[in-house]
């Protein structure tokens, strides 16, 4: 198997970590490799804070709804969608910036953000480090953003845990790939029994990883996506001059 591509199949979520410290090497590594992401026309509206200091790590953990393994794993990376730093250019150029009031601005932000911490994570990996993923800093994202004193024009997008771990977690089971890979044209929405299958699969590993309160796929997507789980993220990310007029 080539090693990427089981760095990328055997893909988990840590979040049981050690008190070991990630080495200044490795982590310029995985930085290193992220700043090499591809970025919607090579804008690089992308910027990391990268937080080691633990008190940070701890209010971070309790903005996001109190995550321990954010206040135990010894980094915490914050993506950020950055177009304070391409108005500079905008500026230099005697130009009026305006992408951030479109949606369109909103998506390349979020897309290049989801570049970035697909790519953090495999690197992180690919070094034999854990890293869990989280979008729960958007849950009160004006708390982060005061935190770690991001300007105008910003607005955090996504974070990630780095740290050794303590524990190796199962893989956890995946809808059947005929309902991810689609050839040529859209070829339809799962079945009713497809769907019940994976519940019926899904409830089998929290059975087996101990986790009672475990719920369905169906059950639990259906009552996260019944609301808008982060309702702070459109007001703040228009505070901070995201519109979606354009």
């Amino acid at each position: 198997m080539n090693a990427t591509l089981d760095v990328l199949l055997q893909h988990r979520s840590y979040r049981d970590y050690t008190d070991e410290p990630v080495g200044d090497a490795t982590l310029d590594a995985i930085i290193e490799a992220t700043h090499r992401a591809p970025t919607s026309i090579n804008g690089q509206a992308i910027s990391l804070i990268v937080i080691r200091d633990a008190a940070k790590r701890a209010q971070i953990a309790e903005i996001c709804g109190g995550q321990a393994w954010i206040a135990k794993a010894p980094v915490f990376v914050c993506i950020v969608a950055d177009y304070a730093k391409t108005k500079v250019a905008a500026d230099m150029a005697g130009e009026t910036q305006t992408i951030h009031e479109s949606l369109e601005g909103f998506a390349v932000g979020a897309t290049d953000s989801g570049i970035a911490l697909a790519t953090l994570s495999t690197a992180a990996r690919a070094l034999g480090l854990g890293t869990v993923m989280i979008g729960a800093i958007r849950r009160d994202p004006q708390a982060l953003i005061d935190l770690l004193e991001l300007p105008p024009l910003t607005f955090p997008m996504v974070g990630c845990c780095i740290g050794h771990f303590a524990s190796e977690p199962q893989l956890k089971p995946r809808l059947p790939i005929s309902t991810f890979r689609h050839n040529d044209k859209w070829q339809g929405n799962p079945s009713a029994e497809t769907l019940a299958a994976y519940d019926d699969t899904l409830m089998a590993y929290w059975k087996s990883i101990g986790r009672n309160d475990g719920e369905p796929w169906t059950s639990n997507t259906s009552k996260v996506y019944k609301q808008v789980y982060f309702p702070r993220t459109r007001p703040v990310a228009a505070s901070q001059g995201f519109l979606v007029d354009k």
